[in-house]
């Protein structure tokens, strides 16, 4: 029987994970255009060093890079690391808003995704971790990893 996962992401954000403790996670939609969309489709977007912002009661992200659309004309306007707004729900922009004024507290994008022809971005409220915590989490996974190996060893 096959595990269901989520939808398959163009992109992820994997040092975050190691780099930053998740209290919760959201998703919200990105603000486009049809070339980003396209770029992205095809693998064109990088998260690594994006954080997500709030200025003036919106949700922006913050350092991504979209290249241009490879069948694109080519544009000299084009800024492949501008500011994107990320759209959420009033309720939620309040919470997080209420959530990154507490000390230590940081929205960070882990993937852009798809669900019904949308992209999408999965971002958490998370905590900074100090570097005996990344430690510590790397020898859990390494010890899980051996067990699961010696277990499906001995299943045989």
């Amino acid at each position: 029987m096959q595990k269901k996962s989520g939808p398959k992401p163009f992109t992820e954000n994997r040092k975050a994970t190691h780099e930053y403790e998740t209290l919760e996670k959201f998703e919200g939609g990105l603000a486009l255009t049809g070339a980003e969309v396209k770029s992205i489709r095809e693998g064109g977007a990088k998260l690594q060093g994006a954080y997500v912002l709030i200025q003036k009661n919106e949700l922006w992200l913050i350092g991504a890079d979209i290249r241009p659309y490879s069948k694109a004309a080519t544009r000299e306007a084009y800024d492949p690391i501008r500011h994107r707004k990320i759209l959420v729900h009033k309720k939620e922009l309040a919470y997080l808003a209420e959530k990154t004024a507490e000390k230590g507290l940081t929205l960070i994008p882990f993937s852009l995704y798809s669900t019904r022809h949308q992209v999408k971005l999965g971002f958490g409220l998370c905590r900074g971790r100090k570097a005996h915590d990344k430690r510590e989490k790397l020898k859990s996974q390494d010890l899980d990893r051996r067990i699961r190996r010696a277990s499906s060893y001995d299943d045989v």
